[in-house]
């Protein structure tokens, strides 16, 4: 089939790949915003607990990797690339890349499932500014629509805590607490954008495809100034607050392993959790899961046959 763009383009945050890369990567997210020394050294040991590097960018290539083969056994043979905002490859170099293979027309998908300010339209300036650096004859960039409550979607995330529950003896499954978390964000910013419905919406669906009542939402990874009210409870807070034995984290708001679920949760969180006397579980991020590329593909192929993208 005849698709109405020339690629497709990932959108997502980046990551260092080696330890040399970790404040040069950190200097880009913090793009000049005063950070105390002893908090910047505090983020580049937690790059240092889980090994120097972050997989973010080669789990983010293997998604792009996993959709343009999804697509082409659908029949669609298209380029996927990935654009990075904080490191390689930049949008700038993708872009460049892409126009250079001819692309006039590409379709953007932000890795993000949840909308605010950070999350989407700071990625869609960052593109912007790219075009504009290139010219003229840069590639026009289109989005797919928000897609947080796409079934195939939940259908993923529900199989990624549907493990976790398994690893609970049967007997102890109903009584354990299982609180999803996203990242926590600026209570202003969050009061102007559909975020918070959307993860709620998005954590009900998934609790309901498995039948899961007691469950909670938490907020994780804040940074920023410590004066400033950001969405809570903080998922260290939850984890102290439970009263079961067992406890199932769920990352519903990171599609793959970075440094917030590897450090933050698998490191952090789990000393509370020790501390706690509590038993915490970490279900898997949607990855690569094939529900989920199946919901990029679809998504995708909607948008490539001129419709709304959903």
């Amino acid at each position: 089939m005849e698709a109405a763009f020339d690629a497709v383009m990932l959108i997502g945050f980046g990551g260092p790949t080696r330890p040399d890369e970790i404040r040069p990567f950190l200097d880009n997210v913090l793009r000049g915003r005063p950070v105390s020394p002893a908090r910047l050294e505090a983020v580049v040991a937690h790059y240092d607990r889980i090994g120097g590097r972050s997989p973010y960018n080669e789990l983010t290539l293997g998604q792009a990797a996993a959709l343009g083969r999804e697509l082409a056994g659908a029949g669609i043979a298209i380029p996927v690339a990935v654009g990075m905002r904080n490191w390689s490859p930049y949008f700038i170099d993708t872009l460049a890349a892409l126009e250079r293979a001819g692309a006039r027309r590409v379709l953007g998908f932000i890795m993000s499932a949840f909308q605010c300010e950070a999350s989407w339209q700071r990625y869609q300036q960052a593109v912007a500014d790219a075009r504009a650096r290139l010219g003229s004859s840069a590639p026009e960039v289109e989005y797919v629509a928000p897609w947080s409550d796409d079934a195939l979607f939940i259908e993923a995330a529900a199989a990624r805590l549907a493990d976790a529950v398994a690893m609970i003896a049967p007997a102890a499954r109903r009584d354990a607490q299982v609180i999803f978390t996203a990242h926590s964000i600026p209570v202003a910013m969050a009061a102007q954008s559909p975020y918070v419905d959307q993860l709620t919406d998005a954590a009900r669906r998934v609790a309901t495809a498995l039948a899961i009542e007691n469950w909670t939402i938490a907020f994780q990874s804040r940074s920023g100034d410590p004066r400033e009210p950001w969405l809570e409870p903080d998922i260290r807070d939850a984890l102290r607050a439970v009263r079961s034995r067992d406890a199932i984290v769920m990352p519903l708001g990171f599609l793959c392993d970075h440094v917030e679920v590897l450090y933050d949760l698998d490191i952090e969180a789990a000393e509370i959790a020790r501390v706690a006397g509590l038993r915490m579980i970490r279900a898997a991020t949607v990855g690569d899961h094939p529900a989920f590329i199946r919901m990029m593909a679809t998504v995708v192929r909607r948008r490539l046959e001129g419709g709304a993208g959903r």
